[in-house]
């Protein structure tokens, strides 16, 4: 399981939509809304190649960073450590608070909705 810091995630946001990009492309990005200096940018592409998160290739003038982990896999793994964390591991608990607090567009249960429909036909077609 990759842990990543928040700063972590919104280079990897940068990366599933703009790889391969090099580190003074992903500086320049960051730069205007965080304030992130060349050497802050290297210190967290080195730390999350130690994770296996991003590697980088040999480009003509500079190293190109790809991502290694997939947006999905990420997602899950971080939905699953904060359900784990805050609600004790139950879905149906984050649920149920949410529906209360009506925290819920139409859209979102909407989406829920086809969600929870997909999941019912395979785990129909797996028991049959």
């Amino acid at each position: 399981m990759v842990r990543l810091s928040e700063a972590e995630w919104k280079v990897m946001m940068l990366l599933w939509q703009k790889a391969p990009m090099t580190m003074m492309q992903i500086t320049g990005y960051f730069k205007e809304t965080t304030g992130w200096s060349k050497h802050t940018v290297m210190t967290f592409l080195r730390r999350m190649e130690e994770k296996k998160a991003i590697h980088h290739e040999e480009g003509e003038k500079a190293k190109l960073y790809y991502p290694d982990l997939g947006r999905e896999e990420a997602v899950l793994q971080e939905t699953e450590e904060f359900l784990e964390k805050v609600f004790d591991g139950r879905m149906g608990l984050m649920l149920n608070t949410m529906v209360e607090k009506k925290a819920l567009s139409q859209e979102e249960i909407t989406q829920m909705y086809e969600i929870l429909r997909k999941a019912e036909e395979e785990s129909q077609r797996k028991e049959g």
